[in-house]
């Protein structure tokens, strides 16, 4: 399975973290799918910087590369952890390039969420929904259901990460395959949605979009409300988070310790320092839903949109999810794309 999704990337050669390096970076411990504008990894990265003293290189992999290299690198480890989707993290741990490690608070992440053995578990989640920049729709008014995106007036508006590579992007396929009637066993109404949505010009990039959502180049996008709230009250941006009428899901974001890591006890201290209040504060503060409901105070819950939105995103199988994500991304690429 993961072999044919390797295929259809094409990605192990082309992400090396070794490239570029310096002598002083190779000695520093190697974080996976870090990337500085994707759920604060900036300033999660400053802070492990501050308190453990490890300077951590920016790496902007998305979910489905971070795997691809994880496997091409397999026999010649270059990471000591890596970050990325639920489903990504239960193929890293069938395929066996991760090392089981429980670390500090692991008792507490609820049972589903985390692998039993400690090969992933949950860091923080998020749901997905539409991150839209209010000022660049041009007086449009802002969508409420995945029915409005398909309209002929938001036509060349609407992105969303591709979804046979990005793990925001699969999210997104997933949750608008079961609001359209489908399920991880038929992923038909979901194709559907896309193909009628190819005639709206949809943008369809690879990496994560947060700084060209808030600069209007792409007015509405499929994303997670973690980086809407980032927008709204941190860049202080016109923009707005929306659960769909229809419903979304909740999808958790887990790490992993890399099998035969370089630098594995560097890579423990990292995963332990997440897990701890400091760590969990800054995924709470960057608006993640943070795996320990302990890290998110009265006054962060109180930007989110309200609960009676919240109750139209729920969980599915994520080990289901993650067993059918090769045949989704064979089906998208022969009909969508």
């Amino acid at each position: 399975m993961i072999h044919r999704t390797l295929k259809l990337l094409g990605l192990a050669a082309a992400f090396s973290v070794t490239a570029g390096l310096s002598a002083a970076q190779a000695e520093d411990a190697i974080c996976y799918n870090c990337p500085p504008q994707w759920a604060d990894w900036a300033t999660q990265l400053t802070v492990i910087k501050e308190n453990l003293g490890y300077d951590i290189p920016h790496d902007n992999k998305n979910s489905g590369q971070t795997l691809s290299q994880l496997l091409a690198e397999k026999d010649n480890p270059v990471a000591d952890v890596a970050y990325y989707g639920v489903s990504f993290g239960i193929q890293a741990a069938e395929q066996g390039v991760v090392d089981a490690y429980k670390p500090t608070h692991f008792d507490e992440i609820p049972e589903g969420l985390k692998d039993p053995e400690g090969r992933w578990f949950t860091i923080h989640s998020g749901t997905l929904g539409f991150f839209v920049n209010v000022a660049a729709l041009e007086g449009k008014p802002v969508p409420q259901s995945w029915a409005d995106l398909l309209k002929p007036e938001y036509k060349g508006m609407v992105g969303y990460l591709d979804p046979t590579s990005a793990f925001v992007g699969y999210a997104g396929a997933v949750a608008v395959n079961r609001a359209m009637g489908g399920s991880l066993d038929d992923f038909g109404p979901g194709i559907e949605y896309f193909k009628k949505l190819a005639a709206n010009d949809p943008i369809v990039p690879k990496q994560t979009a947060y700084a060209r959502v808030v600069s209007g180049e792409i007015p509405i996008l499929l994303d997670y409300d973690f980086n809407a709230y980032r927008a709204k009250y941190k860049d202080m941006a016109d923009v707005a988070f929306v659960i769909p009428a229809e419903g979304t899901v909740v999808v958790p974001y887990v790490m992993s310790l890399v099998k035969n890591a370089p630098h594995a006890e560097k890579g423990k201290k990292i995963l332990d320092f997440i897990m701890s209040d400091k760590g969990q504060a800054v995924w709470a503060n960057a608006f993640l839903r943070p795996i320990r409901a302990s890290a998110m105070s009265a006054d962060v819950a109180k930007k989110f949109l309200p609960e009676s939105d919240y109750a139209r995103s729920t969980p599915v199988d994520y080990s289901k999810m993650a067993a059918v994500q090769d045949g989704f991304a064979q089906k998208y690429l022969a009909e969508v794309r």
